[in-house]
């Protein structure tokens, strides 16, 4: 067996990036040798000292991407976020303790470069709490019986005298984004996109050959303003010459409520298209509820969305905003030693302020936990009940609840 001294563990040359990629897709269980196209397209994001690879006798086994991003805090405000993408570990390396030597790299980085948090989305649960990331958003998808769900099939559009238009990618290139914009200033535990992401889902940059252009279809409200957009596709599945097709939403992004109501209606008053599948969607969607029969719309998957590992309390709890008024003591137990000890949180609607304390802690919990509960989706008072946060005086978890939790859940739309 390898010693673990002998894999080194360091940032990649861009020279490397091919074998790099290579690692990643045979840890992620892809071909393991990408097309040429997609080296290139891929490379594009190569940011040096950023990815990191385990290189056992010349061959990478293990592999650690991490890049800037802006996450939204509840209220509003952007905080610097170390993205982490592209973990893996190959199985005949496991269990040496490459992961823990790239995450505390790359979480040692990110602390001297004054990031707030870091953050990523979990392909397996038991792995990041180690780390001190805890779960910080949720992740619903619907899939809608469209003949069950009551709607009229004549339906001929918005009422509100707003507009739908179908569009081509050139369009939603120049749409999106400050669509996206508006939408993640407005939305707790969304994120920032690149403009890559906008080409790679549009097509105007693309992999290989497999991949297939979608339907656009954009809503403007009355004034003429973009309000929403949605990227769907659908199949050609016929029985008894009836048809039985279904409508997948790859992405559905809206910025006000009847935006998001007439993009739904839109997708079900679609000729042949007796399924709707929602894609990637906030635990408290309004989708199902705008169902004259909500039971049409059934959860197809429930789980554990953006991770979030706070790496400094101060600015973190400084940064968000807060409905009600109040004082909480928190002792914080990091065990990467990145941001541990005791903070007085002071809050009102007016602003907040934070600092460490010597005074006795009213709360103790993980680093993880304070993660869960930063966006204001997860509950104190659960928490304590399972054990994981321990109150130091009675009453405290509702404290904490009271000044933390928010009318409307974050959600994340992105994966990354």
């Amino acid at each position: 067996m390898t010693r673990r001294a002998d894999i080194d563990v360091r940032p990649i040359t861009e020279a490397e990036f091919p074998d790099w990629l290579r690692a990643v897709n045979t840890g992620f269980l892809r071909r393991p040798t990408p097309p040429e196209e997609e080296v290139e397209v891929r490379r594009r994001r190569f940011e040096a000292g950023r990815f990191l690879g385990g290189f056992d006798g010349g061959r990478c086994v293990a592999t650690f991407r991490s890049f800037a991003q802006e996450l939204t805090a509840v209220g509003g405000t952007p905080v610097p976020a170390d993205a982490i993408s592209a973990v893996t570990v190959t199985a005949t390396h496991r269990r040496r303790g490459l992961l823990t030597r790239m995450m505390d790299r790359d979480l040692a980085a990110a602390k001297e470069r004054g990031d707030v948090v870091a953050t990523l989305i979990a392909a397996e649960y038991p792995i990041y709490g180690r780390y001190g990331f805890g779960p910080a958003t949720w992740m619903s998808e619907w899939t809608v019986d469209v003949p069950r769900a009551g709607l009229d099939p004549r339906w001929a559009g918005p009422e509100d005298g707003g507009r739908i238009d179908l569009v081509d990618g050139e369009d939603v290139r120049k749409l999106g984004p400050e669509l996206h914009e508006r939408l993640r200033r407005s939305r707790p535990g969304a994120v920032s996109r690149e403009d890559l992401w906008w080409q790679l889902n549009t097509g105007a940059v693309r992999f290989d050959e497999s991949w297939t252009e979608p339907h656009f279809a954009v809503y403007r409200s009355a004034a003429g303003e973009v309000e929403g957009l949605v990227s769907y596709r659908s199949d050609d599945n016929w029985h008894d010459k009836q048809p039985h097709n279904t409508a997948q939403v790859d992405w559905l992004i809206t910025t006000t409520p009847g935006a998001e109501r007439a993009l739904w209606r839109y997708l079900c008053s679609i000729d042949w298209i007796t399924t709707v599948k929602s894609g990637w969607r906030a635990p408290d969607d309004l989708l199902p509820f705008l169902l004259p029969d909500p039971r049409a719309a059934r959860i197809a998957g429930l789980s554990d969305w953006l991770w979030v590992r706070i790496l400094d309390v101060v600015r973190a709890l400084e940064a968000r905003t807060y409905d009600g008024e109040g004082s909480l003591v928190v002792d914080v137990r990091d065990a990467g030693g990145f941001c541990g000890g005791r903070y007085r949180l002071d809050a009102s609607p007016e602003g907040a302020g934070c600092a460490p304390t010597t005074a006795s802690a009213e709360l103790t919990l993980d680093v993880g936990e304070l993660a869960a509960l930063w966006l204001g989706d997860e509950s104190a008072v659960r928490l304590a009940a399972l054990g994981r946060v321990q109150e130091e005086r009675a009453g405290a978890a509702k404290m904490a609840d009271a000044l933390l939790r928010t009318s409307r859940r974050p959600w994340c739309p992105d994966m990354f």
